[in-house]
């Protein structure tokens, strides 16, 4: 499991950054993202980077995937979300302040999974085809 951090302008973008890694980086969320202060966020970021950041966050949110890290980096690698997404490796010290933050935090509003619950894919010519020939 991976734990991803996302900062940005507004929720609107958070929540965007969101779907894109669900959608097109295909990662899987095992809980709802929580929200965390944005200056606890800009701090934590900015320790992991080693360097200041160009603008600071008005919202942040952080979540699990199911993915391990290093398929999470590569995969949010391959997208271009509206709001910064970070994903916080296990080897940092501050994984640890943010999971410990985690636990208190609230659900982000707005925030519903995408995903189908069920695994497989679903062939909807099978259906389709079925319908057209009993009419």
């Amino acid at each position: 499991m991976a734990l991803i951090l996302i900062r940005g302008e507004n929720n609107t973008k958070l929540l965007s950054a969101i779907l894109d890694i669900e959608r097109h980086a295909n990662l899987s969320l095992t809980s709802k993202p929580k929200v965390i202060e944005s200056i606890f966020a800009d701090q934590l970021v900015e320790s992991i980077l080693k360097s200041p950041l160009r603008s600071l966050s008005n919202a942040a949110c952080a979540f699990f995937v199911k993915e391990d890290i290093t398929l999470s980096i590569l995969q949010v690698k391959t997208i271009h979300p509206p709001a910064h997404v970070i994903v916080v490796s296990n080897e940092y010290p501050e994984y640890d302040k943010l999971i410990d933050v985690l636990d208190t935090q609230e659900d982000l509003d707005g925030y519903t999974f995408v995903k189908p619950k069920t695994p497989e894919l679903m062939d909807y010519r099978k259906d389709y085809l079925t319908k057209t020939t009993h009419q």
